[in-house]
């Protein structure tokens, strides 16, 4: 885990994105998680609209190669502004989206987290009912379930707000 690299992602990185994004919907189907990121999701589109806005981020491993992907906003999400539930604090927070990564390595959220914190004092992240791995990680770093939220397609997940 401390041999990777984690970097600003580049329009050349989105090949390699979509491959890792690939390698994790295949993991979520092994787990039972048929609902979350079905079909092409994230798709292209997605990260290249991420890369553009400057909040996508790809990490690396001693060989070079990217085995993490992820899109971090720092300021307000239009998702989280409705919760049936409660944050823990209304303070300024970073959102980890469509994190993945390739299986090759364990901790990899950890990883992701801590160079989140780095820059910001308080995250938020959400995730399907279903997705027991990501759910588990986040409450084993930290997170704390702080209720439900409603994505944009009009689909629930369980949200999480982690503080330093």
């Amino acid at each position: 885990m401390e041999n990777i690299t984690i970097r600003p992602a580049t329009p050349g990185d989105v090949d390699a994105a979509l491959v890792v994004y690939d390698a994790a919907r295949r993991f979520m189907r092994g787990y039972g998680n048929t609902q979350q990121w079905s079909g092409a999701y994230p798709a292209r589109a997605d990260v290249e609209a991420d890369i553009a806005a400057g909040n996508f981020y790809v990490g690396l491993d001693i060989a070079g190669d990217i085995v993490l992907v992820f899109a971090f906003i720092i300021g307000e999400d239009p998702t989280y502004t409705e919760i049936d539930g409660a944050w823990l604090n209304d303070e300024p927070y970073g959102t980890i989206h469509r994190i993945a990564t390739n299986g090759k390595y364990g901790g990899m959220l950890r990883r992701c987290v801590d160079f989140c914190m780095h820059r910001v004092g308080a995250l938020r992240l959400d995730t399907h009912e279903v997705n027991m791995p990501m759910r588990l990680a986040a409450e084993r770093l930290g997170f704390k379930r702080c209720g439900t939220i409603i994505c944009r397609d009009g689909t629930p997940r369980i949200a999480y707000h982690k503080i330093s």
